[in-house]
């Protein structure tokens, strides 16, 4: 883990104009920032079958990093990488910090892909119109039909497992509001543009990969989007960051 960042490192998702879904975007989005504000290079490539080349993880499998010999998946595996190879920001921080902004990071990550999941899945005509048509939009029939009832199987599973299945999207909508009430007072609480003063860190990273893909994904139900909206400071942040690292 010692040898430095490799120059041809690259990152796999799937089609951003026709096949990635709402969890996936936020999930490559917040790795693509984290990777940019740390400074490493790195090379993308849309590919059909990026989740299937996954090693695994514990939410969406994606994105994929191929960084020299090593193949990881999700943001945090790629955050530790990154960490062990001395490459990381929030080095500065000291471990009092770093333990309150991974708490943060736990719980926008968990809320935020949750939300994400039980929109693109839990929501008929959401799925009917945006997730089913996207997701099998790469696979022939009948092998489309097999693979979305494969990963809408998925999608519920991992929702049941959070104790998400029964609620309403009313129940879901308060969730994300209360997680982005405490971000917010966080943000508010900072002397700085990022959340921890004027360098960023990794939490930066992943609340604008879920809020920017909440804000700007189109959808037949925008619930979260209009629930983001409500939160000034984090649109602000999200205008920040873009300017920053996309522009």
């Amino acid at each position: 883990m010692s040898e430095p960042w490799p120059n041809d490192a690259v990152l796999y998702q799937p089609y951003e104009a026709e096949q990635i879904l709402l969890a996936e975007n936020a999930s490559c989005l917040a790795v693509k920032t984290y990777l940019k504000m740390c400074n490493l290079p790195y090379d993308i490539r849309a590919c059909a079958n990026a989740e299937f080349m996954s090693p695994g993880g514990r939410m969406t499998k994606l994105p994929v990093l191929k960084a020299g010999a090593f193949i990881l998946a999700e943001f945090e595996p790629i955050v530790n990488f990154v960490e062990q190879k001395n490459e990381a920001i929030g080095k500065w921080m000291d471990e009092d910090e770093k333990a309150e902004m991974r708490s943060y990071v736990c719980l926008t990550e968990n809320i935020f892909t949750m939300a994400e999941l039980y929109i693109s899945f839990m929501l008929k005509p959401v799925y009917d119109e945006v997730t089913a048509p996207r997701n099998g939009c790469v696979f022939p029939w009948p092998l489309n039909k097999i693979q979305n009832y494969s990963k809408r199987c998925q999608a519920k599973k991992m929702l049941k497992v959070y104790q998400w299945t029964d609620m309403s999207i009313d129940d879901v909508i308060e969730k994300v509001h209360k997680c982005c009430e405490n971000l917010q007072m966080k943000l508010g609480e900072s002397s700085g543009d990022y959340f921890y003063g004027d360098k960023p860190c990794e939490l930066d990273a992943i609340v604008f990969g879920h809020l920017f893909s909440v804000l700007t994904v189109k959808l037949p139900n925008m619930a979260l989007a209009q629930t983001v909206k409500k939160f000034e400071l984090l649109v602000k942040f999200c205008r920040f960051i873009e300017d920053q690292d996309f522009k």
